[in-house]
């Protein structure tokens, strides 16, 4: 233990002292980024941040493994090293020299190949081919995820300390002490290196630094899968998990920028952490969300590890389903300019992608396919444990498929799929209630007449009913949720506040709130009836009669005031005026009528 601590207070006390010679002298050396379209920075600023990080973990390793690596074999740490430091030497003729992409992605190609050659512990030193390809794809995959997700101040590093924390704490005994070391020496560098870059970024890392980062974090990440025993590498669900930020945003950019007709290596502003920012979120607050997805990932894996990966794959289910619903809401986002759809509309899949995605909402079938499996599973595991379990899992696996069938074809009778997920109300509930039922009652049928209920359980089916329509009403109402959270954080949108808390002025709000290009967003209700006062409406809460309107705003820092009714008027509507015009604040009447 003392040697971890001493690997981290070395490499941070080292990465911090680097990073400010770095940034002193990368100005001289012209390694300085300027600002750009497709960048997020505003001010010209030093890079190359990466050999500050890369040298800082060497100092933190170097002082300490060659005190814990006696009698370890070196194939167990050497090459992971090796192929870090291979690939910050990339990183480095990347910067100076800009290289191709294609000449990036094969050097972390042949990089990765000869690293899975090194850790292939056999005696033939061979693996299956199917472990080898994935592996070297994976090693390449996690050095680009990396290297794409460096897009805004303190975003790559914060992740990767993240990740790299969880690896080293959640797989120790699999990855062996030097390794170990070489992560928590990562995590020092990393940590040094943030104080320098959080925002406004006074350095960057540079390709040399975040492929680095990437090539130590994807090497340490192959040593337990591959040296997995059993006959599926269940240890690979437990490092996705911890790389779920990088991973989710690289699948993200790459498939929106293909539907888009854009090239995958072309820079832009259109990653997750920028879609965060026009949502309205701040840059650090949009770092930090990511940062919780970090965390949350390896908190998913720290479960998996503890409950058993097996056992624990409902739990992974939702976790991944939570993530695809974020990655929907975010796709929604505008990001590039309509020409760039151009080649999306001359692609021959278009007519596709069009039917299946705005018309037949397979996004939806593909997540209620995930939702239905995970309930019926997590319904089994509810009501059965131990042997018992064991002895009625099969049940479950010979059920499946025409569990699937029933409920399928019933939420879709049901007219769940002709529903927007952003409008989802107390009417779209009795559809799901509906589809469930419905497709409950079809499953129990099916087992009666195949199976005859032999080995079935009714309690399983009410569990699986209940999980079900949860799962569907809550993936539902997130869209609307997420909708609402990004209003009343957008900086765009300005603050109202709505004077009549009645029919017009909630049926005003409910319009705020559905028309995103209106850019309004309803803080506060002032209304003079008593009944009214210190409640909520329609999500909105209502702050009192008019002799609180000018608190009010100013509590709120309301940007405009809406009178929702014809019968404000007269004094009253003198008064309210006279306190805007007070607060510089603009005031207008937005008539509701019903013909």
């Amino acid at each position: 233990m003392i040697y971890y601590l001493l690997a981290f207070l070395l490499s941070l006390s080292a990465s911090v002292a680097l990073c400010a010679f770095v940034r002193r002298i990368a100005p001289a050396l012209g390694a300085v980024v300027t600002p750009r379209a497709d960048r997020w920075h505003d001010a010209p600023t030093p890079t190359m941040g990466g050999i500050a990080i890369a040298m800082a973990t060497l100092v933190g390793l170097g002082a300490t493994v060659p005190y814990v690596s006696a009698g370890v074999v070196p194939a167990t740490w050497l090459p992971v090293l090796f192929a870090a430091v291979a690939m910050f030497v990339v990183g480095v003729l990347d910067d100076r020299f800009q290289l191709s992409p294609l000449a990036k992605l094969v050097s972390s190609l042949i990089i990765g190949a000869f690293l899975v050659f090194s850790l292939a512990l056999r005696p033939d030193n061979g693996l299956p081919w199917t472990y080898t390809l994935v592996a070297t794809v994976w090693f390449a995959g996690v050095c680009h995820a990396f290297n794409l997700l460096d897009n805004m101040d303190g975003l790559a590093a914060g992740v990767a300390l993240i990740a790299a924390a969880f690896l080293a704490w959640l797989l120790a005994g699999a990855l062996g002490t030097p390794v170990i070391l070489l992560l928590i020496a990562l995590c020092g560098a990393l940590l040094g290196f943030v104080y320098w870059n959080r925002p406004p970024a006074r350095l960057f890392m540079g390709d040399c630094g975040s492929l680095f980062i990437g090539a130590a974090i994807a090497g340490a990440s192959l040593i337990p899968v591959l040296h997995e025993t059993s006959t599926f590498p269940w240890t690979s669900l437990v490092v996705v998990m911890i790389l779920v930020a990088p991973l989710f945003d690289t699948a993200f950019v790459l498939v929106l920028r293909r539907l888009a007709g854009r090239s995958a290596t072309r820079g832009g502003t259109d990653h997750v952490s920028h879609r965060l920012v026009s949502l309205g979120f701040s840059e650090r607050s949009a770092v930090r969300i990511l940062y919780l997805l970090g965390i949350a990932g390896g908190v998913t894996a720290w479960a998996l590890l503890v409950g058993g990966i097996e056992q624990m794959i409902p739990a992974a289910a939702l976790f991944a389903v939570v993530v695809f619903l974020v990655g929907i809401y975010l796709a929604r986002v505008p990001a590039y300019k309509a020409e760039d759809f151009k080649a999306l509309r001359r692609s021959p899949f278009a007519p596709l992608l069009k039917d299946l995605t705005f018309r037949w909402h397979a996004a939806q079938v593909m997540l209620d396919l995930v939702l239905i499996v995970a309930c019926y599973y997590f319904a089994y595991r509810l009501r059965f444990e131990g042997e018992t379990l064991d002895h009625f899992l099969p049940y479950f696996t010979a059920s499946l498929p025409v569990v699937l069938g029933c409920k399928l074809a019933s939420l879709y009778g049901s007219g769940l799929y002709q529903r927007s997920w952003e409008t989802f109300s107390l009417r779209d509930m009795a559809v799901v209630l509906r589809g469930v039922l419905m497709g409950s009652v079809l499953s129990v049928l099916a087992a009666a007449y195949f199976y005859r209920l032999e080995g079935f359980s009714r309690v399983v089916f009410i569990l699986d009913a209940m999980l079900l329509t949860i799962a569907i009403v809550a993936t539902r109402a997130s869209f609307r949720s997420m909708s609402l959270v990004a209003a009343s954080r957008s900086k765009q949108s300005r603050r109202v506040l709505v004077y009549g808390a009645g029919a017009f002025g909630q049926l005003i709000v409910r319009e705020m709130r559905a028309n995103p290009h209106w850019s309004m967003n309803p803080v506060a209700f002032i209304d003079d009836d008593p009944m009214k006062a210190r409640r909520w409406i329609v999500g909105v809460p209502v702050r009192g009669p008019l002799g609180e309107l000018e608190t009010t705003m100013r509590k709120y820092k309301v940007d405009e005031v809406i009178l929702s009714s014809p019968s404000i008027n007269g004094s009253i509507e003198r008064t309210i005026r006279q306190v805007c015009t007070t607060l510089d604040c603009p005031v207008r009447r937005l008539n509701m009528s019903i013909t």
